[in-house]
């Protein structure tokens, strides 16, 4: 027996222990990617999920029956990062082949395509009122595009190295960035002044999700700490441990209860924000947990990784049968 052929059997034989110790938590598993899922995003009233892979694809779930509603196969290299506007009209998503795709739900036909960012996009992000998208990528830069013309509105230049993830906070007053420079960026959306350099991370940073108030900014990266910080001074406030290595995607419950994390060490943790304990864990181990998302009313949580699916949880059932021992 090959080596390959060792392994697809040693995947599958942990797909079905997997799948039969967590049966009780999951609702729904959504096939139909042919490689690894790389990120998701769920429409602000819940009705939609998108996924996207390293097939270059992009999916439209029905979160609701768990059907594919469309599937943009577009893009030529992995899909790095999908956003839907607030008003769940329009979807953006961005690849490792440099452009970023405008999608129109209604038509369920591509719009538009956004180019000037020289190398891959890593990062997307919509602002609250839906009028401008933010994009981060490879070649260190930030930017701002209008959604009413597509044209390019702002560029910024304050990072040394690749940029990975860039967010709006809910308030649209801050813009973070941050990536391979070690440093999470906040900028005045406005004014595209840099108005805080938050240093810290001792590895690149890879994700971050601010808190509904706006006040709050909880980062990750490869060094396995989770930060928290405050974004009116910039000042650290306290770190969460509990991963081994790339903390890859987070997700903050809509009450900001909850702060689920997804770990290059096959983990998904689920933290109370309160006490900043781990109040459930999962481990799936080759298979990993690489991306994670809450559904708007904060009951179900999504995940996708290697073993090509898009899985859909029941948080309760999470905390109540994933107690860490």
């Amino acid at each position: 027996m090959t080596f390959q052929q060792n392994l697809i059997l040693t995947l599958a034989a942990i797909l079905l222990i997997d799948d039969g110790a967590v049966h009780g938590q999951i609702t729904t598993t959504l096939k139909g990617h042919k490689h690894t899922v790389s990120c998701l995003a769920f429409s602000r009233d819940g009705k939609l999920l998108a996924s996207g892979a390293k097939d270059g694809a992009v999916i439209l779930w029905d979160v609701a029956t768990g059907k594919e509603l469309a599937r943009w196969p577009d893009h030529k290299d992995m899909v790095t990062a999908v956003a839907f506007t607030p008003d769940g009209k329009t979807l953006a998503s961005c690849s490792h082949d440099s452009g970023i795709s405008i999608w129109d739900l209604e038509t369920r036909k591509l719009a538009a395509v956004l180019t000037g960012h020289e190398k891959d996009v890593r990062g997307l992000a919509f602002s609250p009122d839906g009028k401008t998208l933010a994009s981060g990528g490879v070649d260190k830069t930030v930017r701002l595009w209008s959604l009413v013309d597509g044209k390019e509105i702002g560029k910024w230049n304050g990072h040394t190295a690749e940029v990975n993830c860039v967010a709006f906070s809910p308030d649209g007053k801050t813009l973070a960035s941050g990536g391979w420079d070690r440093a999470v960026r906040l900028w005045d959306p406005a004014s595209g002044k840099l108005r805080a350099t938050l240093e810290g991370h001792t590895e690149f940073v890879r994700d971050f999700v601010f808190t509904a108030n706006s006040k709050t900014l909880l980062s990750s990266g490869k060094d396995g700490i989770i930060r928290i910080w405050n974004v009116e001074d910039g000042k650290l406030r306290s770190t969460l441990e509990g991963h081994q290595g790339l903390v890859r995607s987070l997700a903050l419950s809509p009450d900001g209860t909850l702060l689920a994390s997804a770990g290059r060490d096959g983990t998904l943790n689920l933290w109370d924000m309160a006490t900043g304990k781990i109040v459930a864990t999962m481990q799936e181990g080759v298979l990993g947990f690489l991306v994670v998302a809450f559904a708007p009313d904060g009951k179900v949580l999504a995940t996708g990784g290697i073993d090509h699916k898009v899985t859909l949880w029941d948080v309760a059932g999470i905390k109540e049968k994933h107690r860490p021992k």
